[in-house]
């Protein structure tokens, strides 16, 4: 059973690849949605038997890489972290496929996006199921593939395909992070199994990694796997791949922002946690990036007009909260808001896809407008996933933002109080543009063409009944994941993620934290989004009132720019690798160095010794019994010298001037 949740995605993605044309577009449609289905079946049946004994389930298969001391096996390992991003996973990813069908009906590839779709589902159980960490690096690399394919799929759109090439290179970045991390802990421990390494993490050790500078290893490994989990999952500097992937289809960033590729990097750090609890510099690392990334994309969410960017930055800004959660050593909270953000953050982009595919595919908000009454289902939804979004009481995203914002309230630390403040002003943002966009879309007057008022309509019952099954995930799984995890299971977590005794303060934050921290989100949320109420009715108002003041003007264009991020990328980054890419690779050693010494080198020169030698040919026999003649003498006269002049002469030196002269 365990084996066949790793690997039913596998198989409806080679049927869907292999055998589509003799299926047909529906035939793998149905065939992939109903081996992810039943993946995710299994991954609740999987929870329950694992998750409320904490009686992990570890699988050995085969062995894989054996050499000497070296030794990777395929192994699965479920425990409870691994079990719930399984029904994160695998149940978000089924009703993507199922949504999918009606989407992607008239797209004439259809059975090429479902292939595509299911073998990204599959690649995610077997990274967060892996043992070890090459298994991890297998499927962290089979994810970023996929998506790659994935955002591409419209390969004939440019943007698409700046999109893909984009997102590539940045998590190839990560990926020089991760790779050295892994090969760190291997030097260390001399072993890539996860028991293994973490069994012997508290061990204390001075041990050093170094080149001309001392660096601590387990400091220094456990930032490395922070920089990889950085590129993955979009945290600031590796945040820009994020929103230009909104270029695929709109399922493809429901499931890669809500369930799949962006919550690796998350997922990794947890899986490490017996690693980073011991490195205090690499807690505060996370803890200040995963706040800054939280502000950066809310303040940049605030003044975009793609409904699809808004919702990604949104993605990023999540994802910040838990980084910084796992910075303050709580990991379990942090996949706790994993998996509620996973519910309403589909939801959100699902009905986002609904009103596109309806308005032909139109995406900015500011050409719609007027929608509530021609989309009262999805606007809804929207709603719905825009309130648990921004934390409204007794929702989903309630139960695990406002904790994540105590416990680093509750830190005592300057990276805690950083976290905390930078984490509760984005609440703000976050609730202006959640409701900026509502109304934009669904309340203000309308913008659009008449012919797409004409024709829109609410989301046909394939795409609705995905929408209603998140919608109720929005509503209830925040309480009822607490409910399990407080009261009835009180061991629900076990072990894993490990946390030092001194680093834990879940209780404190619940019952020694002042009220009014607590209440803080609160006002942050209303004042955001009676923002959005008055400012977005007047918005051309407001814009012009921000123009004639230079310092506005420069704010308004700094947000709406995305703090320059690109720009910089651009000119001063990838400018430069260009010019170097042209200037040594290609002019110095593909045209030069290798072109002089490789075939075209050796072509020219005996070309040109051919030409020298044919020059010799005069046709005359006295020309040739001269050079006979002088030719015997010298041979004569260096044989008989040469045990006198071999101390004064190098062989090598004389070899390297009689091969040079080839050349002249």
């Amino acid at each position: 059973m365990y084996l066949l949740i790793v690997f039913l995605p596998l198989l409806g993605s080679s049927v869907a690849g292999f055998f589509g044309r003799f299926l047909g577009s529906e035939g793998t449609a149905i065939m992939t949605t109903t081996c992810v289905s039943f993946s995710s079946i299994l991954s609740l049946i999987a929870f329950y038997e694992v998750a409320p004994g904490a009686s992990a389930c570890y699988l050995r298969i085969a062995p894989w890489i054996s050499s000497e001391m070296f030794d990777a096996s395929w192994g699965f390992l479920f425990d409870s972290p691994t079990v719930v991003m399984l029904i994160v996973v695998t149940s978000i990813s089924s009703l993507v496929h199922l949504y999918s069908i009606s989407y992607m009906s008239e797209d004439p590839h259809r059975s090429r996006f479902m292939c595509y779709l299911s073998i990204f589902t599959f690649f995610m159980p077997m990274l967060v199921t892996g043992d070890n960490s090459l298994q991890l690096f297998l499927g962290w690399e089979g994810v970023g593939l996929a998506s790659y394919l994935l955002i591409q799929f419209w390969f004939t759109r440019l943007q698409a395909d700046k999109a893909a090439t984009k997102a590539m290179p940045v998590n190839r970045v990560g990926d020089f992070g991760l790779a050295p991390g892994i090969s760190g802990r291997f030097t260390l421990f001399q072993t890539v199994d996860f028991s293994t390494i973490f069994a012997r993490a508290s061990a204390p050790r001075n041990s050093w990694i170094s080149c001309n500078m001392r660096f601590n290893a387990i400091t220094l490994i456990c930032i490395l796997l922070f920089i990889g989990a950085v590129g993955k999952s979009a945290q600031i500097g590796s945040h820009i791949w994020s929103p230009d992937a909104m270029e695929g289809p709109t399922p493809v960033s429901a499931s890669i922002h809500a369930a799949t590729m962006v919550t690796a990097g998350v997922f990794m750090i947890a899986r490490c946690s017996p690693l980073f609890e011991y490195p205090p510099t690499a807690l505060i690392v996370i803890t200040s990036a995963g706040a800054t990334t939280s502000f950066l994309a809310a303040t940049t969410g605030i003044l975009q007009n793609d409904i699809k960017r808004v919702i990604a930055y949104s993605t990023c800004s999540q994802l910040g909260y838990m980084i910084f959660a796992c910075g303050i050593s709580n990991y379990s909270v942090s996949v706790f808001h994993l998996m509620n953000h996973a519910f309403f953050k589909a939801l959100l982009f699902l009905s986002a896809g609904s009103v596109i595919h309806a308005m032909s595919d139109e995406q900015d908000m500011r050409k719609m407008g007027g929608l509530a009454s021609s989309f009262p289902f999805t606007y809804a939804m929207m709603l719905m996933g825009s309130l648990s979004l921004i934390g409204f009481p007794f929702l989903t995203g309630f139960y695990s933002k406002d904790v994540i914002l105590e416990l680093a309230y509750t830190k005592y630390t300057i990276s805690g109080n950083f976290a905390f403040w930078l984490g509760s002003v984005s609440v703000l943002f976050t609730s202006y543009y959640s409701f900026r966009s509502l109304f934009l879309t669904f309340l203000v007057p309308t913008n659009s063409f008449g012919r797409d008022i004409l024709r829109c309509h609410d989301a046909p019952i394939p795409m609705a009944i995905p929408s209603i099954l998140l919608a109720l995930g929005s509503l209830f799984v925040g309480y009822l994941a607490k409910y399990l995890n407080q009261s009835s299971y009180p061991n629900f977590w076990a072990n894993s993620p490990f946390v030092l005794p001194k680093n834990e303060i879940l209780a404190e934050s619940e019952f020694a934290a002042p009220t009014i921290t607590k209440l803080i989100p609160i006002p942050f949320s209303t004042s955001g989004a009676s923002v959005a109420y008055n400012v977005n009715p007047v918005a051309d108002q407001f814009q012009r009132a921000f123009q004639t003041s230079t310092f506005c003007n420069r704010l308004y264009t700094f947000f709406n720019k995305r703090w320059f991020f690109d720009q910089v990328f651009n000119d001063f980054i990838a400018r430069s690798f260009l010019r170097f890419g042209y200037e040594v690779s290609f002019e110095a050693l593909d045209k030069g160095a290798i072109e002089i010494l490789g075939p075209y080198g050796i072509s020219y020169t005996f070309r040109r010794l051919a030409e020298r030698i044919s020059q010799l040919q005069s046709g005359f026999v006295y020309h040739y019994a001269f050079a006979m003649l002088l030719g015997s003498t010298l041979f004569v006269t260096f044989s008989r010298m040469w045990d006198s002049l071999s101390s004064w002469v190098d062989n090598r030196l004389s070899f390297i001037f009689i091969v040079s002269s080839f050349f002249l």
